[in-house]
């Protein structure tokens, strides 16, 4: 199928996805649309709750697996709206504008095309085309929720607006809960032990501290304390101030050895909420690293999470539309950059070896 004729039919489909609402875990409505677009297609699709996926038709099992992934569902549009959010238009310089458009949709469009294309091509690969829920949230009725359902994965592109660039790394994610304690007492007698005071001395050292390891590709581990409460009244010293600390993390060390340094260095109580968003990188000999050598594909780590965090399979992320539109107001993606994804994908895998 022609490259023009695949982005007619993806920016006609982006349409289509941006005028149905799917809000993280309201998807139900895009993952129909779009299994009946794969069905329409000839395509055998499998569904669990709001995820799509489905294999190219010569499949063997003896052979590598490569995943194609991006998600159908969205954020909540922010109030700097100036249109509406669950209405397509083109403007006259080809922005397509909608919620979605860019993140993820026009990456989704594109890969899900790129399937098409290469459906009916025996391949020295498998090709599994997934279209999955909940990447908002990293929630667990998303990837991760079919991960056991799918084969060994060799490798996966996960479709995210990086500008047709290659994100061969990506910072994972802790979010931890802390807790001083003090002792409660009379504000004007100063008889209690004040937890304020005491999370002060975790916070400097929160601000100052730099772990000693850098990544190559991702640069260093940023901790940032984004929450803090404490206090009931004026004249009563707390004696419970909590804070919650932000942590992106590299692959210099793993999410469980970062808290593990952390607890260590605190005085307060230290506990993650989880350590599932690990960071993830591909090294540099990998075959998807030749390919953008030779095709003179930029590279660079991404400080952004997506669901590769959730992946224990070498990944990279690349698609179109550029990440700074993610979430923004009034949020849109060029026609030109989905006509250009299309290509830049089908080129990829055409010159990728497993």
């Amino acid at each position: 199928m022609a490259t023009q004729t695949l982005s007619d039919r993806a920016i006609a489909l982006l349409k289509k996805l941006i005028e149905i609402p799917s809000l993280s875990k309201e998807e139900d409505k895009t993952c129909v649309l779009l299994a009946d677009y794969l069905k329409n297609q000839g395509v055998t699709v499998h569904i669990d709750g709001n995820n799509v996926w489905c294999f190219s038709e010569h499949y063997d099992a003896t052979k590598p697996h490569l995943l194609l992934n991006s998600h159908h569902d969205t954020v909540k549009p922010n109030s700097g709206y100036s249109r509406d959010p669950f209405t397509a238009s083109v403007n006259e310089e080809g922005k397509l504008f909608g919620l979605g458009s860019n993140d993820a949709g026009g990456p989704l469009v594109s890969l899900l095309m790129t399937f098409l294309h290469f459906y009916q091509q025996d391949l020295p690969f498998n090709m599994v085309f997934a279209a999955t829920a909940e990447e908002e949230i990293s929630g667990k009725g998303g990837i991760a929720s079919i991960l056991h359902q799918l084969p060994e994965i060799t490798f996966g592109v996960v479709g995210e607006p990086t500008g047709m660039e290659m994100a061969v790394a990506e910072k994972g994610l802790i979010v931890i809960d802390c807790v001083s304690k003090g002792k409660a007492g009379h504000a004007a007698r100063k008889n209690g032990l004040n937890a304020i005071e005491l999370a002060l001395k975790d916070l400097q050292w929160l601000k100052d501290y730099e772990f000693e390891k850098e990544s190559a590709t991702l640069g260093k581990i940023n901790l940032s304390v984004t929450q803090i409460q404490a206090g009931t009244q004026h004249n009563v010293i707390p004696d419970r101030c909590e804070f919650v600390i932000d942590v992106r993390t590299t692959d210099a060390y793993s999410n469980e050895e970062v808290v593990e340094i952390i607890d260590q260095h605190l005085d307060a109580e230290v506990k993650p909420r989880s350590t599932r968003l690990q960071p993830s990188g591909i090294p540099d000999n990998h075959p998807a690293m030749e390919v953008a050598e030779k095709l003179k594909i930029g590279r660079y780590g991404s400080p952004t999470l997506s669901d590769q965090a959730l992946m224990p399979f070498p990944t990279i992320k690349m698609g179109p539309g550029i990440s700074e539109r993610s979430h923004t107001a009034d949020e849109f993606i060029y026609v030109k950059e989905i006509e250009e994804g299309i290509a830049g994908y089908i080129q990829f895998i055409e010159n990728l070896k497993l």
